[in-house]
């Protein structure tokens, strides 16, 4: 297993009450030394940001809570998520849903590979990986379409360029203009992994199985996909000025 100092799982919250105890004792749990959570909550009406603070007081040194007024989307809510876990103090930064369908326990395989990886992604279209078996045969077919479009497109070498569980250096992160990422849904996941690649970024993928959430409900809607649909669009212009260089983020 790496070894990491500081490792932060960072995850927006918008009515997860149903869910984020659930989670956080799942991940301390995991056999990870310094592994901390922080919350991002959008005021969440159903008392998820209340019971995140509760957390906190229960688990000072290892549960944080960023506290936002409204809900002002995912893209967002990551991007502050990430800001805060770089100030306190986090080398290895995970982002992952709070609804379950991201398995915690695939978080060890992830850290341990970002030991030569400056982001680990986990996939659900590469051998190993799937979605869940329940689904619908169009809503996996909308996933799969919409995940070759972005990266067929963009030209990325990866399998699951829409999925959002992802394990970050702090190096990477701080590599990266997050101030020109404006995307939220799939399109910010799709943005943060063309903003890597672009950069120069080593990226590995681990299989996943992505299931169904089994308690609350899905924040997916049809503005949520279109946006995804012209915002890739927009992403191979506006960063036609962001190259690679030769001493970009090296692997220690």
């Amino acid at each position: 297993m790496a070894k990491f100092n500081h490792i932060r799982i960072v995850v927006p919250t918008f009515n997860e009450a149903e869910n984020i105890e659930k989670l956080a004792s799942a991940l301390f749990d995991l056999p990870l030394d310094r592994l901390g959570i922080l919350v991002v909550d959008d005021n969440s009406p159903d008392g998820t940001g209340q019971i995140a603070d509760n957390l906190s007081k229960e688990y000072p040194e290892r549960f944080s809570v960023l506290h936002r007024t409204e809900k002002k989307g995912l893209g967002s809510a990551y991007i502050g998520g990430f800001q805060q876990a770089i100030e306190l103090g986090a080398d290895a930064i995970v982002q992952m849903d709070a609804d379950f369908s991201h398995p915690p326990d695939k978080i060890l395989e992830m850290i341990d590979k970002l030991a030569d990886s400056d982001v680990v992604m986990g996939s659900r279209y590469i051998p190993g990986g799937s979605l869940d078996e329940h689904w619908p045969m169009w809503r996996k077919g909308l996933s799969t379409f919409g995940n070759i479009y972005a990266k067929t497109i963009l030209q990325l070498p990866i399998n699951d360029a829409t999925g959002g569980f992802r394990a970050w250096r702090r190096e990477t992160l701080l590599a990266m203009p997050l101030d020109r990422v404006r995307s939220n849904g799939y399109a910010f996941q799709v943005e943060m992994i063309y903003l890597a690649y672009r950069i120069g970024c080593s990226i590995s993928e681990v299989p996943f199985y992505f299931a169904d959430r089994k308690w609350g409900t899905s924040k997916m809607s049809f503005a949520i996909q279109i946006e995804a649909a012209y915002r890739v669009w927009q992403m191979l212009f506006e960063y036609r000025d962001v190259k690679a260089t030769a001493t970009q983020n090296p692997i220690p």
